[in-house]
């Protein structure tokens, strides 16, 4: 699940598609990526500004109902400020402060690509290497993506997979590991060419994930726990939400159920495909790494005595381009000055522009919380959003008020540019569902007895899909999550919804099956109803048929 597509962080249509903290350093004086001149001192931001800052947050978390939200904002190595905004959980006196930690999903994927640019510096693989030469069972539905794959390739989104291909493997919570769901990958289907444009996946960084782990010899976690987190001081990061601890600081999710009444969610744990997303961590913790990517690598000391976590020949190379996406028009008029000049994708990282300014940023999106983490590499400024419910024109709001404030500029009202863009989304959803209320032959029957429509359904990549007489009438359950559990009822002809009982999901979806000539059932496809659904429930790219029942004996 990711909030990253270009035309929800800054609201475009695609083409394609707390007192003020006292300043402290947390590293050492930094140092560019391409010399070592220090940059020239720029006034930061004073308290009167600061102020209006906090004013502006508690504004954009009303007007968008977000129970908590913190930020922090870096310049030159320093902490400018963190601050923690409204409720833990709704309803509740606990704030959010600094040291609040909060799931930043796919804000991980940049924590998988420093890994291994890390592993390379070792010495223990290159970013050139075939995926085969480290993965020798590796294998896409495509022999040859099979064999010329390359460890940067899974960082990339350009693998040929559509959209948020194979996320039902994973999303939500499955009971498939890691090197089941990479095994899947054989059977999920291309639907573009290799390299050829960009389309938003997580599987592959859990692929990315598994090269991390034969070359270091080492899991994951304990990766990212001695070799980064350590190092860095990040005490208040975990590696998921199981190792979440009793009395931990933590922000509760928010989600609109049936995308209308606000109610908090419950905990959901990335166990597998850890390296696409999963971490918990604070505004505080977040503060140290972007500190580090600004510096180049560098955690403290200066020049060839510098002690590093990577290379800057590593840091040019994640913040290099590997694959161009269209810049499209804006959805509202009011948000041209977030519209970049140019927009790719690194490794693990979005990269455009933002006032002259180049711009290297990413979001991450969970059940009832979103994130953004941007920064302006030739400025020293970074700036983090996390936030306790599912709308990123918030945390866009807040993010490019932030940027404007330490630029010095002003002249955009990025809460009404974000409102008026929320409200098309919204009227365009409700639009959708018009068109579908008035296609539909509400008198129309299913051509077969409800019950024959019950049965074990399978599909290649994902596995059973069954549907059973409950209580109720028809429900579906998917064998490998448990969430996905939901009633079923007649829409029209054969065509049915879907209704999850999580009512949080906000993903329900029409249910179709094709008839033989026979008058059997040969396929069931599924697509999510709303256009507000998650592009994770990838349940378009299923291609699920009916398992035959054993003959008897």
């Amino acid at each position: 699940m990711r909030i990253t597509t270009l035309a929800l962080a800054v609201g475009l249509t695609l083409a394609a598609a707390m007192p003020l903290q006292a300043q402290q350093a947390v590293t050492a004086p930094p140092v560019r990526i391409d010399d070592t001149m220090a940059p020239l001192p720029r006034p930061t931001p004073d308290a009167a500004q600061l102020r209006e800052f906090d004013a502006y947050v508690d504004a954009v978390r009303k007007q968008f109902d977000v129970p908590g939200i913190a930020v922090a904002i870096v310049q030159d190595g320093k902490i400018v400020m963190e601050r923690g905004y409204g409720p833990r959980e709704m309803g509740k006196p606990t704030q959010v402060d600094a040291h609040t930690m909060f799931a930043i999903a796919s804000n991980t994927k940049a924590f998988t690509s420093a890994s291994l640019n890390m592993l390379q510096d070792d010495g223990k693989l290159k970013l050139t290497d075939r995926v085969i030469d480290h993965l020798p069972w590796f294998r896409m539905s495509d022999p040859y993506i099979t064999h010329e794959m390359r460890i940067r390739d899974l960082l990339a989104h350009r693998s040929g997979l559509s959209l948020g291909a194979g996320d039902l493997l994973y999303w939500p919570t499955t009971t498939y590991s890691t090197r089941e769901v990479a095994e899947h990958l054989k059977d999920v289907p291309l639907t573009g060419g290799f390299r050829e444009q960009y389309a938003y996946d997580n599987i592959l960084f859990g692929v990315a994930q598994l090269v991390i782990e034969q070359a270091s010899g080492m899991p994951y976690k304990q990766f990212l726990q001695t070799r980064i987190w350590q190092p860095l001081g990040m005490d208040e990061t975990r590696f998921n939400s199981d190792d979440l601890k009793p009395g931990d600081n933590v922000a509760t999710g928010h989600a609109r159920y049936d995308f209308k009444d606000l109610r908090p969610v419950g905990v959901t744990s990335w166990r597998n495909v850890s390296g696409a997303g999963g971490i918990y961590s604070s505004v505080h913790d977040l503060t140290k790494w972007m500190n580090l990517q600004l510096a180049g690598g560098v955690i403290s000391g200066e020049g060839d005595s510098a002690k590093r976590l990577f290379t800057a020949a590593r840091q040019r190379e994640m913040w290099t381009m590997l694959t161009p996406i269209p810049v499209g028009k804006p959805s509202v008029p009011e948000l041209a000055p977030a519209v970049p000049n140019f927009f790719g994708y690194g490794q693990g990282w979005d990269l455009s522009d933002y006032a002259g300014n180049r711009m290297v940023w990413h979001t991450g999106g969970w059940p009832g919380q979103v994130s953004r983490l941007t920064l302006l590499p030739d400025k020293r400024i970074g700036v983090i959003v996390l936030t306790s419910a599912e709308l990123g024109v918030a945390f866009n709001a807040v993010t490019y008020r932030a940027l404007d404030m330490m630029l010095g500029r002003s002249g955009t009202d990025w809460l009404a540019a974000y409102g008026k863009s929320y409200a098309k989304s919204q009227a365009d959803a409700d639009d959708s569902w018009q068109k579908h209320l008035a296609k539909r032959d509400a008198d129309s029957k299913p051509s077969l007895a409800l019950a024959s429509y019950a049965g074990t359904y399978r599909d290649p990549w994902y596995g059973d899909v069954v549907i059973r007489q409950g209580a109720k009438g028809l429900e579906m359950q998917f064998s490998k999550t448990a969430e996905l559990l939901g009633d079923i009822s007649h829409w029209q002809h054969d065509t049915f919804i879907v209704r999850w009982r999580d009512r949080g999901l906000n993903a329900d979806a029409f249910v179709n099956f094709t008839l033989d000539a026979d008058g059997a059932i040969s396929e069931m496809r599924i697509e999510p109803v709303s256009p507000l659904t998650d592009f994770s429930f990838d349940f378009q790219d299923l291609r699920l048929v009916p398992v035959k029942a054993p003959a008897k004996s």
